[in-house]
């Protein structure tokens, strides 16, 4: 086990190198050109096209498709809003010092236009799969996509089949299972001291429930409970922010300033190397919000529509709500709350994960703020398991056909069941393997993006 320890961290350690970031972020760049700055000029029309499908007055029953738009955006949104965004926020917070937000920020608005083409050639080159519903994601539009342009026809079958074994690993073995059932785990037992196998029996039981219905279950499960997540989540962050309002200025201030220079000027904790805070910060927002990684066209490929684009815009919305909303108002808590220099009592190390958010809402709102924590990373992560059992159902789905699709359930439940008994220094298997496959899942996409995306008006 100790080596196994060992070989992940070496592994996830390495692979956010210089060259993934700069490939990742580059991609997100020279599609906000390709789009002229797609994010920037059209956020209000995304905007009231989101609120539009929550609000059920969007036109789109009649259209072809299993759900709807707004639907569509909620099942992504399953899936990224996680405890990436509890947990993963203060990791980065912890290893790349206060400038780690200032990354995820950056990484999010090159995200967006990157997010705008994902959904936008998750519909336009979707099929039509053996049972009669919709299958989009990068395993069609990379496949049916590259047969447009002479110099990729060969690549796209190998490329297309690459991503879709990245995305079953992903989904059973990396963040989207056992590590969201491994943070719940945590959060319970280090407020409450419910035992590990405990919660791991209640999260199998009711992620069972859901999955065994198919797209239709996980969406009518996910439009419900990810605005009612996020609004308590985000509630209880803004209440700590308003208390300490006064504190917010040179948070901010320190967390620009941290981003460009090697000092943090906060006593107790020792500051880090500028390249260590953006290949932190790149990465967990990466981890957050999956902006460029695949994942959810395969639920907007399934949206009831008749127009790519307008799927696109409503799918880059997914990005701002996961990382300038919810990720920030992690960063700002746990910063004007001074957590990340506390010392643990027990391990005599500073704290990280889900216990340094939770200590954050803690030190505002006692009591209330664990609870806040503990049910928002049950939420967060039940929310994920559902979302991202499909995506790897699909990509499962689209290499063996659709008789595959019960073991592959029955499967993802006992690892999700295996991560949450996983801590101490397992944590780590559990987390690097989630960043290296999510990383690995990203590689056959970049070509796809610039190539496939064509210039908006």
């Amino acid at each position: 086990m100790e080596q196994i320890v060992e070989w992940t961290r070496y592994l996830a350690k390495n692979f956010w190198n210089t060259y993934t970031i700069s490939l990742l972020l580059g991609t997100g760049l020279l599609l906000t050109i390709l789009t002229k700055g797609i994010q920037f000029r059209k956020m209000g029309t995304a905007l009231k096209l989101m609120m539009k499908g929550a609000l059920r007055k969007d036109m789109s029953a009649e259209e072809p498709g299993d759900i709807s738009p707004f639907q569509a955006l909620t099942t992504a949104l399953s899936a990224t809003v996680g405890n990436g965004n509890i947990a993963g926020v203060a990791t980065s917070i912890v290893l790349g010092g206060p400038g780690g937000p200032f990354w995820m920020w950056i990484t999010a608005l090159v995200g967006m236009a990157t997010k705008y083409s994902e959904g936008m050639l998750g519909v336009k080159y979707r099929h039509i799969a053996e049972d009669g519903s919709m299958a989009g994601g990068p395993m069609y539009y990379i496949k049916d996509g590259f047969q447009e342009i002479n110099y990729l026809k060969r690549l796209g079958a190998p490329l297309a089949g690459i991503f879709a074994v990245c995305g079953v690993w992903s989904a059973l073995f990396g963040t989207a299972n056992m590590m969201q059932s491994n943070s719940m785990a945590l959060a319970f037992n280090s407020q409450f001291g419910i035992p590990f196998w405990l919660t791991g029996i209640t999260i199998t039981t009711l992620t069972g429930m859901v999955i065994i219905g198919g797209i239709k279950r996980i969406v009518a499960v996910a439009e419900k409970l990810v605005p009612f997540m996020v609004i308590l989540y985000v509630g209880g962050a803004l209440f700590i922010l308003i208390i300490n309002i006064e504190k917010i200025p040179s948070a901010l201030l320190l967390i620009i300033k941290s981003a460009f220079t090697y000092q943090a000027p906060i006593g107790g904790f020792s500051g880090h190397a500028v390249m260590q805070s953006i290949r932190n910060g790149v990465n967990r927002g990466l981890l957050s919000n999956e902006s460029g990684l695949g994942s959810a066209p395969i639920a907007h490929g399934a949206a009831k529509t008749k127009d790519p684009i307008r799927q696109g815009l409503i799918a880059m919305t997914g990005t701002f709500i996961d990382t300038i909303i919810v990720c920030s108002m992690t960063a700002l808590v746990i910063i004007v709350t001074q957590s990340f220099t506390k010392i643990d009592p027990a391990t005599g190390k500073t704290l990280t994960s889900t216990a340094l958010t939770a200590e954050a809402f803690n030190s505002s709102i006692p009591y209330l703020g664990g609870f806040i924590i503990s049910f928002g990373s049950f939420l967060f992560g039940l929310s994920t398991l559902i979302a991202w059992c499909y995506y790897g159902e699909q990509c499962l789905e689209y290499i063996f056909g659709i008789k595959i699709t019960k073991y592959y359930r029955i499967l993802f439940i006992i690892l999700c069941f295996t991560g949450s008994i996983l801590q101490g220094e397992k944590l780590n298997i559990v987390w690097d393997f989630g960043v290296v496959s999510l990383g690995v899942m990203a590689i056959p996409n970049p070509v796809s993006y610039t190539h496939l995306t064509l210039p908006t008006n």
